[in-house]
C-alpha cells in the first residue's frame, strides 16, 4: 500500500474516523476522543466530497471543544468507507492505526491496551464484541447473527485468534499496513480482509473485550444485503487457506 504521508512529527498512534454526512454527531465524538483517548495521538477525519455537512460542522466548533491534534483528510481515492478508511491509513503518523465510527458505536474503554498490544508486537487488534467482557447493545439482530457466526466458525475452523474478525474497531501496526495490499472494493470488508491476511502471513491477531452500541443520531452507511458476498469472499479465502494450501 503506497504513499502513506511521511512527514511530520509521529504520535504513539492515528485515529482513522470515516465520515458520511456525521455533522450531528462530530461535536459530542470531539468532547468524548478528546475525554477518552488515551496517550499521544492524532485523530483523522476523512471525507468523500466537498458537500458534506461534516467538515462544516467541524469548523464551527472552537479549538478548545476539538482534539488537541485533528486533521481533515479529503478521502480522493474513491467514494465510499472503504476508500475513506485506506485514505485515513495512508495519511496516518503512527506507528500504531485504530480505526473507529464518528457515531461512537465503540467504546474507547480499551483503546490504551488495543493499541498496546500492537505497538508490542501485534499487527492485528481487534475490538472483540463477542468475546468474554464483550457486549453488542442494539443494531440489527440478522447483522449482529451473522457476524457472530462468521467469527466463530472462522476461530473453530481455520484458527483465526478473534471472535469478532469482522469488526471494524480495530487497531493495526502501520507497517503491516504499509506492505499489505487491501483488494477489498467496497464497505468495510477490508477489515476481515486484513485479520486474515495477517494470520496465514505469519502475523500475530489478537482481540481486547469492546461494546458496540448502535448510533443514536444519523443514518447508517452498513448495506448488509449488498456488502455480504464481500465478507463471503475473505471468509472462504481463510478456508482454502487453512484446509487447500
Amino acid at each position: 500500500m503506497g504513499g502513506f504521508d511521511q512527514g511530520g512529527a509521529e504520535p504513539e498512534y492515528s485515529v482513522v474516523v470515516p465520515v458520511y454526512n456525521e455533522g450531528p454527531n462530530i461535536g459530542v465524538f470531539c468532547r468524548v476522543a478528546r475525554e477518552q483517548l488515551p496517550g499521544n495521538h492524532e485523530v483523522l477525519i476523512v471525507y468523500d466530497f466537498e458537500g458534506d455537512n461534516t467538515p462544516a460542522a467541524l469548523a464551527a466548533l472552537g479549538a478548545e471543544q476539538k482534539p488537541a491534534n485533528l486533521r481533515l483528510v479529503h478521502n480522493t481515492l474513491g467514494r465510499g468507507v472503504r476508500w475513506a478508511i485506506e485514505a485515513g491509513m495512508r495519511a496516518a503518523r503512527g506507528p500504531v492505526v485504530l480505526v473507529t465510527m464518528a457515531d461512537l458505536s465503540d467504546d474507547f474503554s480499551n483503546v490504551g491496551q488495543m493499541v498496546a498490544r500492537a505497538a508490542a508486537g501485534a499487527e492485528v487488534v481487534s475490538g472483540s464484541r463477542y468475546m468474554q467482557g464483550g457486549k453488542q447493545i442494539g443494531g440489527p439482530m440478522v447483522k449482529s447473527f451473522l457476524s457472530r457466526m462468521a467469527g466463530l466458525s472462522l476461530r473453530w475452523l481455520t484458527g483465526l485468534p478473534t471472535h469478532d474478525p469482522t469488526n471494524s474497531f480495530k487497531a493495526y501496526r502501520r507497517d503491516f499496513l504499509l506492505r499489505t495490499p487491501i483488494e477489498s472494493s467496497e464497505g468495510f470488508c477490508l477489515g476481515l480482509e486484513l485479520t486474515v491476511k495477517s494470520h496465514f502471513g505469519g502475523g500475530r491477531v489478537e482481540e481486547v473485550p469492546a461494546t458496540w452500541r448502535d448510533r443514536t443520531a444519523g443514518k447508517s452507511r452498513f448495506k448488509l444485503v449488498k456488502w455480504l458476498p464481500k465478507y463471503l469472499r475473505w471468509y472462504l479465502w481463510a478456508l482454502r487457506r487453512r484446509w487447500l494450501w
